[in-house]
């Protein structure tokens, strides 16, 4: 997650971003908006896959489970 923030923080990721949703050019938020939306909704997915797997993580050191 720390790395996609840092892709999408830096000045190429900052310009992609303005041009997806602030562009003067119609054609250039066709073309950004769709690849930024589908990279937000895999980011997401990653992230609730995450928590999930730390919640998992978590319940089975509460129980005392084994991991092998």
């Amino acid at each position: 997650m720390l790395l996609t923030v840092a892709v999408a923080l830096n000045p190429v990721g900052i310009d992609f971003l303005r041009s997806a949703f602030f562009a003067g050019e119609q054609l250039a938020r066709n073309i950004a908006q769709p690849i930024v939306l589908t990279a937000m909704a895999i980011l997401a997915l990653i992230g609730a896959l995450e928590w999930l797997v730390r919640v998992l993580i978590i319940n089975r050191r509460a129980r005392g489970g084994t991991t092998a």
